[in-house]
């Protein structure tokens, strides 16, 4: 997995919210955050609504984690 949101999850947690309730209040398909669970990459406008919700920025939410070599 190259992408984490464990910053989102954790600004969830600090915010009172679930996946649910960020689902229903930024108006995100299922199958957006199903792919977030994932570590699956999703466009910068779904971040950018995040964000504007949560007041945070982009690095709050995703991390890029490089992937080792396989030799």
């Amino acid at each position: 997995m190259a992408i984490s949101y464990n910053g989102l999850w954790k600004l969830l947690i600090d915010n009172n919210m679930n996946k649910t309730d960020l689902m229903n209040e930024v108006k995100l398909s299922s199958g957006t955050i199903a792919k977030m669970s994932k570590g699956e990459p999703v466009s910068m406008l779904v971040l950018e609504k995040i964000c504007d919700k949560l007041d945070c920025d982009f690095g709050d939410l995703v991390h890029y984690e490089k992937k080792e070599k396989e030799d």
